[in-house]
């Protein structure tokens, strides 16, 4: 029986080979991270009046023949429209056994194109949680919220873990772990997780993020390194150590603190506290075992940060606590860590656009 944690690259090709994990084409080993897999898309979008949860008593088929206005055949490149909602049927369908959920998150580069984009699931309650047990199809919604964009069949937007038993550690843990080898530069701040903060101090220069243009052209998700960024983005400056969010306004920017994710953990963002201000940091991400490792190259890796201004105009100063990891255990350690066996385009990043556009 599986040990309780997250699990490994290897476990989950023991999952494909079991039926656990099937696919409309075969899985390609690029898909498999150390603690993740990529979800790839199908060949037909959906264009619906509203995001939706299927409901206890329903599946995302009927929920589709509700809520459907037209289809979008994929193949070739379509383009999903800014401020639409779409929801395209993955490749991979699952089977769990019993003890064991999943969970889902946008893929990094998807996160910083302010690209929503969440996992449904048949009889499901909940965005990107896929249920103890649960064996059936997955589906993702698509809402592009700063940049229309090009999609593809086969292309991977989302990324889904596999936990077995109870898998989150413990503050207590995280010190112990923080202790005997520091997974953040700093004293960390940990209290249901580990909190980190913004930097809008640099060591050099004064550009400490980029918000995205409000009209710009189409990003097609299978150009990289291509885009001038200075077309999407304008450079967010400051000399005095806090910015001023505007409403509506999507921001990238970057965590004060370099973070670690050792090799028989795994991390997930998530929300530091509802009342820290008027604003939201998107939560793209999984961590994979092996990111910030030093001896995966990862020395001085920090986090990228997605924000949304809300209501209200709001001061963000240098420091401030805007997030928090929740760290998780591994079940076994994988056999390519982050950065190291698996090319990564984000190791060791500060500041950084999504790998579409160049510099």
């Amino acid at each position: 029986m599986t040990k309780p944690g997250v699990l490994a690259d290897h476990q989950i090709r023991e999952m494909l080979d079991a039926g656990r994990i099937a696919s409309d084409r075969p899985v390609a080993d690029g898909q498999i991270q150390p603690a993740s897999l990529d979800l790839r898309l199908g060949d037909t979008a959906y264009r619906v009046r509203a995001s939706f949860l299927a409901g206890r008593q329903r599946t995302v088929k009927d929920r589709l023949d509700d809520f459907k206005m037209h289809e979008v055949p994929l193949d070739g490149g379509a383009v999903l429209e800014k401020g639409c909602v779409y929801v395209v049927p993955l490749m991979e369908r699952l089977r769990l056994p019993k003890g064991m959920t999943a969970a889902a998150s946008a893929k990094s580069s998807i996160g910083r194109l302010d690209l929503l984009t969440r996992i449904i699931t048949d009889h499901g309650v909940e965005f990107d949680r896929v249920p103890e047990g649960y064996d059936g199809p997955l589906y993702v919604e698509i809402c592009p919220r700063s940049f229309s964009v090009v999609a593809k069949p086969g292309q991977m937007l989302n990324q889904i873990i596999f936990r077995q038993g109870k898998t989150l550690m413990s503050d207590d843990e995280l010190a112990a772990l923080h202790a005997q080898s520091p997974i953040v530069s700093g004293d960390p701040v940990i209290s249901d997780g580990l909190g980190f903060s913004v930097d809008l101090k640099p060591a050099e220069g004064t550009l400490v993020g980029y918000r995205a243009k409000p009209h710009t052209g189409v990003v097609d998700l299978s150009r990289l390194d291509h885009y001038d960024p200075a077309e999407f983005w304008e450079e967010v400056h400051t000399k005095d150590g806090w910015i001023i969010l505007d409403p509506g306004a999507f921001y990238i920017l970057v965590s004060r603190e370099a973070i670690v994710i050792p090799p028989m953990q795994a991390a997930e963002m998530a929300p530091y506290l509802a009342m820290v201000g008027e604003f939201r940091v998107h939560y793209a991400g999984f961590f994979d075992p092996g990111f910030g490792y030093a001896e995966a190259g990862g020395a001085g890796s920090r986090g990228v940060l997605e924000v949304r201004c809300h209501e209200a105009p709001f001061v963000l100063e240098h420091g401030q606590v805007v997030g928090r990891l929740v760290y998780e255990h591994m079940a076994a350690m994988p056999a390519a860590l982050y950065g190291r066996e698996i090319k990564s385009n984000y190791q060791g990043q500060g500041l950084k656009l999504s790998k579409h556009f160049r510099g």
